[in-house]
């Protein structure tokens, strides 16, 4: 039942004493089974992406066991609400990690013309939107620094604009994106501020003290869940955005 109240809707067949499944939504399988022992845990999900894998880090404990046919790696939760957070966190990973807004892209504009300027503007609408939906599932609906979670405000930012992107790849990378409050994006959008590789938000000198008091700016920020593939997007960023001076 968790598998399939958390979207892996398909029942696969079973293989060396775990169950398995799969989902109309995301290319993810996913494999359970019970834990018994003295030092029992409730359950071990195995999973078939390693992008996925790495990013549930927060989600139960990783194991080190032999795996089914298929699985990448394995991590260990101690009760049932804990298997719900970690399936359902693992389905949004796998329907934006690591290509699948590319592929839905390609899929959703192949048959579409693109030799107008208003056609190109279709197609871009279209990569956009599906930007924003991979965003909202690997943020989970909340800003990315302050946690804000009313999804009508939220913002789609690029860390790499779309159009400096040189492939669809990087547009749709979903690591080239963070879900903001409209006051930071517009700030980060402006380059008065970036994004540290640990996390930390850093304000430009350009904004003044009053400014930056009034945008909630003047206390120790930082971005949540930053991984090794958002560096090399927030390098650019502060090289050729940020306004440094």
């Amino acid at each position: 039942m968790a598998a399939l109240n958390n979207g892996f809707d398909r029942e696969l067949p079973a293989a060396e004493g775990w169950r398995a499944f799969g989902s109309t939504q995301a290319p993810l399988r996913v494999w359970l089974r019970p834990e018994a022992g003295e030092t029992a845990v409730g359950a071990v999900v195995a999973l078939s992406q390693p992008s996925v894998a790495r990013a549930l880090a927060g989600h139960g404990e990783p194991l080190s066991l032999p795996l089914p046919k298929g699985a990448c790696a394995a991590r260990a939760v101690a009760d049932y609400p804990s298997l719900h957070r970690l399936l359902r966190r693992a389905l949004q990973l796998s329907r934006s990690l690591p290509d699948e807004l590319l592929h839905a892209f390609e899929d959703k504009t192949r048959s579409l013309p693109r030799s107008t300027e208003a056609e190109r503007l279709v197609v871009q609408r279209v990569g956009q939107d599906l930007f924003r939906e991979g965003l909202l599932d690997y943020w989970e609906g909340r800003c990315a620094v302050t946690g804000l979670a009313a999804a009508e405000l939220l913002r789609a930012s690029h860390i790499k604009p779309w159009a400096d992107c040189p492939t669809d790849a990087e547009r749709l990378d979903v690591y080239n994106g963070m879900l903001l409050a409209p006051h930071l994006d517009a700030a980060f959008d402006r380059g008065l501020v970036t994004v540290a590789d640990e996390g930390a938000i850093v304000v430009s000198p350009v904004l003044q003290a009053a400014d930056r008091k009034a945008l909630g700016l003047d206390v120790p920020l930082a971005v949540r869940r930053l991984e090794a593939p958002h560096r090399a997007y927030l390098i650019w960023h502060r090289q050729r955005v940020f306004r440094a001076n």
